[in-house]
Order: structure tokens, then sequence, then C-alpha cells
């Protein structure tokens, strides 16, 4: 009885969670001015010719040209900042995207590592649970038996 007085509690915990994270990770964070958006889209980028790092860090003549162009993109059309990174992907280099798509095939990316970190809690919980279960606190005759061995040993 004790059992089935718990779960609804973590089961409504585990949706409140899972609901401020999906409110917290869609949620627009309002109007952006042109060079916020031009810094944000050029942080997701990678430099086409350096290691490591972005476009918005790299100072070589291919990322400033990267550069303009988003920045002419923002200025010039209503093009969101996906259709922007698709475009600039598309024309520079296809290694230049550093954030997978958040739909389809790559979305598996951002996934994948929570439906694991959830399944190893699931799985720990189930067995801490039979472990638990399975032990035999109450000491038997032979338990009695081995510590009366060891403080003779002593």
């Amino acid at each position: 009885m004790k059992q089935l007085k718990r779960w609804p509690g973590w089961m409504l915990l585990v949706f409140v969670v899972a609901g401020l994270l999906a409110v917290g990770s869609t949620r627009d964070s309002g109007a952006r001015t042109p060079e916020e958006r031009v810094q944000e889209i050029s942080k997701q980028l990678a430099c086409p010719v350096c290691n490591g790092e972005t476009v918005y860090e790299s100072r070589n003549s291919q990322s400033d040209s990267i550069r303009t162009e988003i920045a002419k993109q923002v200025s010039s059309t209503d093009a969101t900042d996906d259709e922007i990174i698709a475009f600039i992907v598309q024309n520079f280099d296809a290694r230049t995207q550093l954030v997978p798509n958040a739909s389809g095939f790559e979305s598996l990316v951002w996934v994948l590592p929570s439906v694991a970190l959830v399944c190893a809690g699931v799985a720990l919980y189930f067995a801490f649970r039979r472990w638990r279960n399975t032990i035999d606190l109450v000491p038997d005759d032979d338990d009695r038996q081995l510590v009366a061995t060891a403080l003779e040993r002593e």
C-alpha cells in the first residue's frame, strides 16, 4: 500500500520537470537587434578554415566574409535564423554548422542523451529496489556463528 502512495508524486514531478524543460527550451527571448542576430548566428557556425573556432571568434578572411553575408541576410531579408544558417551552410561549406538542426534525424543528437539518462535512472531505481528487497536484514544462526568465530579469533 505504501508503494501505491508514492508513485503519483514521482509521476507528477516528472511531468512538471518535462513541462518546464519544454517551455524553457522553446521560449523566445523577445525582439533582438540586427547586431545581436548576427552575433548569435555567427556563434553557431564554425570557421571553415580554423580548427575549433566559431565564425564569431575567428578573424580569418573567410569568416569575415561569412559574417558579412550574415549581416547582409539579416538586414535585407525577412529570413529566420535557421534559414540564414541553412543558406550559409549551403553556399560556404557543409562543415560550418556547429549546432545540429532541432528537427528530423539530427534531432536525435539532442534527444538520445536525455533518453539514455532517463533509462539509466529508471534501471538504477529498479535495481536498487530489487537489491533492497532481496537483502535479509535479520541475522540468522549462520550470521551469529560467523560473528562468534570472529570474536573468538580476537
